[in-house]
């Protein structure tokens, strides 16, 4: 049963059509992702399933008790609150729950035959389970310290920068759980590290959501569909990213050769997708495996660990790409090169050349310092120490600010400064329009005013207008913010045929993998890494060391505290736990079975009572975690003791 239906929908702005009898439903644990052009009618369904939006015709019906909330572009915060208060404060109705379940606990203890009191606590108890809502403040932790906002906590939201203030909405919204979440590009202003555990948060906890996004990796990751709008209709296909491409290049091939453009661009796509990502999917999956086999063989010889580790890291840093240079014009050229920035150190002893055909994604954490290298290469900041040299060039710069736009000039002045209907592309004259249909904008946009063109649409002008110059170097801040997916599929292309070198700084995943020969990576604290790795493949890697380290860490704490007692042998009491614990465990997990059977069985829970059942269950747990835990640390003790 559908939690809410869109049945008929029609929506238009003055004599425009945005929505044309569209029908439209969400389930419980749907993860459903929009996407179309931008102007196609995206944000307006969004708008519609959260109701702050009317329509024409058509119906919205929702299940009552349903809770709809979406992630605002620009929040709203009361003055003055914090951080940390502003979390909190979305999150007042579970910790009330919460306390109220804890009363209710306490006065059911002498009077547990209630009738009202127990159906009070098994409506409290449903609705904390599907919040997940029952350890509400080491879940703001974890958050606070993901999204980067631990060392704001305290600090008045109005002081943050836009998009960290996103970031603090999005943390109440994924800790608060409403029952459908509604996301408009969740990704803007996250780098990868964010966008990793974003993504991971949504899937563990089984979000049900409704989300716009242009990331094709966070697609492909979290969609159980895609719904496509085209022409004021919906079109629904099964999947993320990957089997979109896939069902739409077949429906494509089934109709008229007008779709030849874009049926181009879904091949390109799909030919990509085989060629590269999943051959580096199936590496990685190789080398996941050889991590798992080596933590066992790591029981009986703990040194295989960091043998492993020094394999990856390796694996990370000289994954080397030999290419013959001495043909390419120098741009670049850095050697020990220092920057700071007050105290905060940015750039550490980087030493790095760029030659004519380099194609170099600057990628890492948000503040790492990426645009600060942009601005040393085109020569708005320097050096404080270290040799920096530019050869001489011409260079075209796209800004996320889009300095390059007049907004009192309509598209067509523009590219016409000196008035015309003509523009010249890299040697080749056009008629503007001509040029401008590539970019997805229709004849009557041309004598639209740049200041009332939304930011997608400025930014596919600013890019257009980049690639009609003659220039030797693109250098790319944040390229892909607030374009659509055609969009950017046409700046790839544009970008795969210039003639130049390409350094651009994003978070898009997908657009780093197909686009950069080589990343200089901030790892943070001034440290630059060079690498010619895939983004992806670099991240997993990364991720398998610190999973190593972690693993490591545990495994050294646990010799060392074995090292440092007196006699390197457990002790009579530990003896005669580690012989005793493998039979209270199963004790306890046989109990826990018989709980979970009954609660499958009506007149077995009848008999007994849900919440009583139910609060058996919990306590049953309960116990089994800490046994286990206990009998693991023993069991690592006893392992490393036969390595000594």
């Amino acid at each position: 049963m559908a939690l809410l239906d869109l049945i008929g929908i029609s929506k238009s702005y003055e004599s425009q059509q945005i929505l044309n009898d569209i029908d439209f439903f969400v389930s419980k644990g749907d993860r459903i992702c929009i996407i179309g052009k931008n102007g196609g009618g995206k944000s307006t369904l969004m708008q519609i399933i959260n109701n702050t939006l009317d329509f024409e015709e058509g119906r919205r019906i929702i299940q009552n008790g349903i809770k709809v909330e979406m992630l605002n572009q620009s929040p709203v915060f009361e003055d003055n609150i914090s951080v940390k208060d502003a979390i909190e404060a979305e999150l007042s109705d579970l910790k009330n729950a919460k306390t109220e379940y804890e009363n209710l606990t306490i006065k059911l203890a002498n009077d547990f035959e209630n009738s009202d009191l127990l159906k009070k606590q098994e409506y409290l108890t449903n609705f904390l389970d599907t919040h997940n809502a029952w350890n509400l403040d080491d879940k703001i932790e974890r958050v606070l310290q993901q999204f980067r906002l631990k060392e704001y906590e305290d600090y008045p939201v109005s002081m943050l920068s836009g998009g960290e203030q996103r970031r603090v909405t999005l943390a109440g919204l994924i800790l608060k759980k409403p029952d459908i979440l509604l996301l408009d590009e969740p990704t803007n202003h996250l780098d990868v590290y964010m966008v990793e555990f974003l993504e991971e948060m949504l899937l563990k906890e089984k979000f049900t959501i409704v989300f716009i996004s242009h990331d094709r990796y966070f697609i492909d990751r979290l969609a159980t569909k895609t719904v496509e709008i085209d022409d004021c209709k919906l079109r629904t296909f099964q999947g993320g990213y990957d089997k979109y491409l896939s069902a739409k290049e077949a429906l494509l091939l089934s109709l008229s050769k007008s779709h030849d453009t874009l049926l181009k661009h879904l091949k390109s796509e799909e030919a990509w997708l085989r060629r590269g990502v999943k051959a580096r999917l199936k590496r990685n999956e190789g080398r996941k495996q050889r991590v798992f086999e080596l933590r066992e063989n790591a029981k009986k010889n703990p040194s295989l660990i960091h043998k492993m580790k020094l394999e990856l890291e390796r694996e990370q840093k000289n994954f080397n790409q030999e290419k013959s240079t001495n043909k390419q014009k120098m741009l670049f050229e850095m050697y020990d090169i220092h920057l700071k920035l007050g105290n905060k150190k940015l750039i550490t002893s980087f030493s790095g050349r760029i030659l004519q055909n380099d194609r170099i994604a600057i990628v890492g954490k948000n503040g790492a310092g990426k645009s600060t290298l942009l601005k040393i290469f085109l020569e708005e900041l320097k050096v404080d120490s270290g040799s920096f040299k530019k050869g001489e060039f011409s260079i075209g710069y796209f800004d996320q600010q889009r300095t390059s736009l007049d907004e009192e000039k309509n598209i067509t002045e523009i590219f016409c400064p000196n008035g015309g209907d003509r523009v010249d592309v890299r040697g080749r004259n056009m008629h503007v329009f001509g040029y401008l249909k590539n970019f997805l904008f229709p004849k009557e946009h041309l004598n639209k005013k740049i200041k009332f063109l939304s930011g997608g649409e400025k930014n596919r002008v600013a890019l257009a207008l980049l690639f009609t110059k003659e220039i030797d170097c693109l250098i790319l801040d944040e390229p892909t913010n607030d374009l659509d997916i055609p969009t950017i599929n046409i700046l790839e292309e544009y970008i795969q045929s210039f003639q130049g070198a390409v350094i651009f700084v994003s978070h898009d995943r997908y657009f780093v993998d197909k686009i950069a020969k080589k990343l200089y990576i901030f790892k943070g604290n001034g440290k630059i890494e060079e690498s010619y790795q895939t983004y992806s493949e670099y991240l997993e890697i990364e991720k398998e060391i610190i999973e190593l380290d972690t693993f490591t860490s545990k495994d050294e704490k646990t010799k060392t505290k074995i090292t440092t007692n007196r006699t390197v042998k457990l002790t009579y009491k530990e003896k005669l736990e580690y012989e005793s614990l493998p039979l209270d465990i199963e004790k306890i997990e046989n109990e826990i079975e018989e709980l979970q059977e009954c609660l499958k069985n009506p007149e077995c829970y009848q008999k007994i009572g849900l919440t009583k059942l139910s609060e058996k269950l919990n306590k049953k747990e309960a116990q089994l975690e800490p046994l286990i835990e206990q009998y693991l640390e023993l069991e690592e003790k006893v392992e490393l003791i036969s390595t000594l």
